[in-house]
């Protein structure tokens, strides 16, 4: 496996962990913006400085930046969030746009193992 590939590897792991303990142990807002704080961490010191010919990898990372701020905003609306109904909808929208996420990892993994063969 190339060293980009165990980056986006990476990044899918924060993420799919971030998913399970948001919607499985219900992280609490000060938690989840840790958590979320670490994921783009890893994005800009590891991800975004890498170099890509492929068109469309650099399209799955725009969209991955994008969806990072986006989930920003969705955990500030989980932590105004005064009842629990809310709550719930905005960890639920929180949980969409992680598998959200993951699967655009998961997009450019594939792109990237296919490129090598």
């Amino acid at each position: 496996m190339s060293l980009n590939l165990e980056k986006y590897q990476a990044l899918a792991t924060l993420l799919e962990q971030l998913r399970a303990d948001a919607t499985i142990t219900g992280l609490d807002a000060p938690a989840l913006r840790q958590r979320l704080a670490s994921v783009q961490q890893l994005f800009g010191r590891e991800i975004v400085p890498l170099t890509d010919g492929n068109l469309r990898v650099q399209s799955y990372r725009t969209e991955i930046s994008k969806q990072l701020r986006l989930l920003e905003i969705d955990v500030m609306f989980f932590q105004g969030a005064r009842q629990a109904s809310t709550a719930q909808a905005r960890l639920q929208t929180i949980s969409d746009r992680l598998t959200t996420l993951i699967q655009y990892c998961d997009a450019i993994m594939q792109q990237k193992a296919e490129g090598e063969k």
